[in-house]
């Protein structure tokens, strides 16, 4: 035999017999054309071809292997899992079960976005705050219309031109409006 048994491949790797029945049958072991099993060779394919999500037992992979990561990204991270209230380490590596945990709450947080968007309670920016321009273009047409229509009814009851009232009411209500059209909505 120039290999390892199933039972002395299980002990040397510390998974149970059945877990290198699963690897065996998956295709994840070398075997000798005996049948027995290429320790050197089933380990690297074992370590390239394993989720680490599914291990019971993940071991940290050699740092040459391992491809850096933006601080960009794991500041991502760090601020969901904050926002969330799981612990965060303020600097150093970040595990593999924190990137998952962020990645759930944004899956999470995502749904329930999608969800609200398809109740109708979210509404798009862009939609927004066209109809608040929309809006506040109307009230503008209202108000410069407003003076032409009244200031002959204002005049007949007050007792004064009718002209002089117009282009007084008009030059207050655009004073008005230049003030009002420095107001600006914040739709964050």
């Amino acid at each position: 035999m120039q290999g390892l048994s199933e039972r002395q491949y299980a002990a040397h790797a510390g998974v149970s017999r059945g877990a290198v029945q699963k690897a065996r049958a998956a295709g994840r072991l070398v075997l000798f054309p005996d049948g027995s099993i290429n320790v050197a060779a089933s380990d690297v394919r074992r370590a390239a071809m394993t989720d680490p999500a599914k291990s019971r037992r993940p071991e940290p992979p050699a740092a040459s292997h391992m491809k850096p990561v933006p601080e960009v990204a794991v500041g991502a991270v760090r601020e969901t899992l904050k926002e969330h209230g799981e612990p965060v380490p303020a600097s150093g590596p970040m595990t593999f079960l924190q990137a998952r945990t962020a990645n759930e709450v944004l899956k999470a947080q995502e749904r329930r976005l999608r969800l609200q968007k398809l109740k109708g309670e979210v509404v798009d920016r862009a939609r927004a705050t066209a109809l608040v321009f929309r809006l506040a273009r109307q009230e503008r047409d209202a108000w410069l219309n407003w003076p032409s229509r009244i200031s002959a009814v204002m005049a007949a009851e007050l007792g004064v031109d009718a002209g002089t009232l117009h282009t007084a009411l008009e030059k207050f209500v655009r004073e008005h409006l230049g003030e009002l059209s420095e107001i600006r909505p914040n739709l964050r």
